[in-house]
């Protein structure tokens, strides 16, 4: 049976051929169907209160989605904050005085009106309607810190979203040997509400067909159990640290037809370890929170990046902007390109690390992709302390994860990788490096910890 016939103008909430007995989404390796997700979002609508945004406060992927679906369908939007500490919340009130809060159990309390999300039931036989959204429609609020720790919202209209969403559906299909997505299943390791969670396990089980595990995994013994929960073909979404973190543990995982990476670029490395052990293609993708995705590669293959179709770079270096496809307006990118096509590109670092020592020039991130690369090292990233003064005596720090592995050993692995003037003056070990929940290492967050690591070792 199909959704019955919607009147109102607007893009369709689901779509990609798939009918509603199909999966939206796995939980607990139960299918959770399309018709299932039309119903319970209209139980789930019918219960928000008028007028704000609607913040998602659940670690469930499924809720997630019916949360912004909901929303959606009602003429509101979702708020996706990169974190949930009170400071920002405190932020967004002040952005958006209506907002309200819609939690799981088991999420902390936050200074905004809250409500549960309802005890759905199995769901029924029967007609869903299918919600139909304006284009212009601003669906979604993501969300960026910026330098001053100021909540920067970035409004996501439906219409862009659904047309950046088909075009990165194809090229996975592509890259699948599939016509479409339908009959794949999503595993992410990435929170839903970071753009590339949301992109590639929410958007495309919704537009493009696919169905998403509700679980969100982390452990490697946790990532093979969702994996094993859910039928083939099975793409995993994750990061470069969550990544390293799976291939160390060294635990056997079910068979995977194909690896999304994005939030960091990978080493060649990596990427090669990455393939030959889970013995399935990565693709990586490049994108943020201003555009979207923007481009992919297979590493590999090789090291340059294609943008998505219909998108088109101009400019070059520490000024690039992307624009077409799925773009309103040209989107300058935080990165340093160096543009060999308006489609063809290379990453070489971000336009807020370069460092220049010495005379000589890097950035932090070809740093830490040399620094990472070295055998033993688990995590690790190099800090720029700053006001120090004279940029000819300027020495980075280096924060590693990396037992077993010696000062010396690090330093002369390094000299075979990068120009003397970046080994570091300091190597500071720990445990763990204080990466969010998507992988990333926010600057403010290692600043903090190697201040007061050079602090306790008397070093000012």
């Amino acid at each position: 049976m199909t959704a019955a016939p919607a009147q109102a103008p607007g893009l369709a909430l689901l779509a990609g051929q798939a009918s509603l007995d199909e999966p939206l989404a796995w939980r607990a390796g139960r299918p959770l169907s399309r018709r299932r997700f039309l119903q319970d979002l209209d139980r789930l609508a019918a219960e928000l209160p008028e007028g704000g945004p609607v913040l998602a406060l659940t670690a469930d992927r499924y809720l997630f989605a019916l949360a912004f679906g909901a929303a959606a369908a009602r003429g509101q939007a979702s708020l996706m904050p990169p974190n949930h500490t009170p400071d920002l919340v405190r932020r967004l009130r002040a952005l958006f005085p209506t907002a309200c809060a819609l939690a799981d159990a088991g999420q902390p309390r936050l200074d905004l009106p809250t409500l549960a999300f309802p005890a759905f039931g199995p769901g029924a036989e029967g007609e869903a309607v299918l919600p139909r959204v304006a284009a212009d429609h601003e669906v979604a609020y993501l969300l960026t810190s910026g330098s001053t720790g100021q909540p920067t919202p970035h409004g996501k209209h439906w219409g862009r979203l659904v047309a950046g969403t088909n075009a990165g559906a194809r090229r996975i299909a592509q890259m699948l040997g599939r016509p479409d997505l339908r009959g794949v299943t999503i595993v992410g390791t990435v929170p839903a509400h970071h753009m590339f969670g949301f992109e590639f396990t929410v958007l495309l089980p919704m537009l493009g067909g696919a169905a998403c595990a509700a679980e969100r995994p982390f452990f490697a013994q946790d990532i093979a159990r969702v994996l094993a929960s859910v039928p083939r073909p099975r793409l995993l979404v994750t990061t470069p640290v969550h990544l390293k973190t799976l291939l160390d543990d060294g635990l056997a995982l079910p068979a995977l037809d194909l690896v999304l990476s994005a939030t960091a670029p990978l080493s060649p490395q990596l990427a090669a370890r990455a393939e030959a052990n889970l013995g399935a293609p990565l693709l990586e993708i490049y994108g943020c929170t201003e555009a979207g995705q923007v481009a992919a590669r297979r590493p590999t293959e090789a090291p340059e990046w294609r943008t998505l179709p219909g998108l088109a770079l101009a400019g070059d270096g520490e000024q690039a902007w992307v624009s077409g496809g799925h773009l309103a307006e040209p989107t300058r990118l935080a990165d340093v390109l160096e543009v060999l096509e308006p489609t063809r590109f290379r990453l070489l670092g971000r336009s807020n690390d370069l460092v220049n020592l010495a005379g000589k020039r890097s950035s932090l991130a070809h740093l830490n992709h040399h620094l990472n690369s070295i055998e033993g090292v688990r995590d690790g990233a190099f800090w720029l302390p700053p006001g120090a003064g004279d940029e000819s005596v300027v020495r980075l720090v280096a924060v590693v994860v990396a037992p077993g592995v010696g000062r010396e050993a690090l330093l002369a692995a390094l000299r075979e990788r990068v120009d003397a003037a970046f080994l570091p003056r300091r190597i500071l070990r720990v445990d763990a490096l204080p990466r969010d929940a998507a992988g990333k290492l926010p600057a403010h967050r290692l600043a903090e910890l190697a201040t007061r690591l050079l602090s306790e070792a008397g070093h000012g």
